[in-house]
């Protein structure tokens, strides 16, 4: 019988190549996004909406014992406290933390009665450092960093891990279109900005996401079966500096 992963956000960059790597290694593979893809098995979901994420996550756990869960659907936003409207800080924490919340939440009952299961939620490495104007997107990954501590203690008893991925600077259509944003407000030249982001890390390039994706399927091996609420920084050397 297969293994059954769920992944949030799983229709473009780091998510796509998290439930194309978990589909080379054999798994069933239910994606839950809202834009359509062709890669897994998808299903339409508003992460945002709890109920919305509980009743697909519950029909899907009716028939399948969930292994993995992946909680990667995220937004970026660049902005100081200050020029952060409460709108937007909560269009950041819907999506970001409390779509986590929604999915973790659904899928726990499912792990709990097959007494296993390995949760990953997709951080940053801004869960550890702070960077400049990222009021409302550093808090939101450092709240998940928080989740999976805390889900890895509430829920260890139950053989159920729980990890936080926190990839650096990826090369993903997230990035950039956070540096076009940038451009366009700036004048800056796409290409400059695109190398100088390379040369701030010290292997001097930026991470790609099947390098991400390939840390998130070993924490949902058993070959990390002793690795629960850690802190997996997949930076290029970033926060070493």
């Amino acid at each position: 019988m297969k293994r059954v992963c769920i992944v949030t956000g799983g229709s473009s960059g780091i998510g796509l190549s998290i439930v194309e790597k978990f589909l080379t290694q054999g798994y069933r593979v239910f994606n839950l996004d809202l834009r359509p893809s062709s890669e897994g098995e998808f299903r339409q979901c508003d992460i945002t909406r709890v109920q919305e994420v509980n009743r697909i996550i519950t029909e899907i756990a009716r028939e399948h014992a969930v292994d993995v869960l992946v909680s990667n659907a995220g937004i970026h936003y660049s902005a100081t406290i200050e020029d952060t409207p409460e709108k937007d800080l909560d269009k950041v924490f819907n999506i970001n933390v409390k779509g986590a919340y929604a999915a973790i939440r659904a899928v726990l009952p499912n792990m709990k009665a097959n007494k296993g299961g390995a949760i990953i939620l997709i951080s940053s490495d801004q869960a550890l450092i702070a960077k400049q104007n990222s009021f409302a997107y550093n808090l939101s990954k450092a709240s998940l960093a928080s989740i999976a501590k805390t889900t890895a203690l509430d829920y260890a008893r139950y053989n159920i891990r729980a990890n936080a991925v926190c990839p650096g600077t990826i090369e993903t259509p997230l990035y950039h279109k956070a540096i076009d944003n940038y451009c366009q407000r700036s004048g800056a030249d796409k290409e400059q900005v695109h190398r100088e982001e390379a040369d701030l890390q010290p292997l001097g390039r930026l991470g790609q996401p099947e390098e991400v994706a390939e840390l998130v399927l070993f924490l949902a091996s058993d070959k990390a079966s002793f690795i629960t609420g850690s802190l997996q920084v997949i930076d290029g050397g970033y926060t070493a500096q």
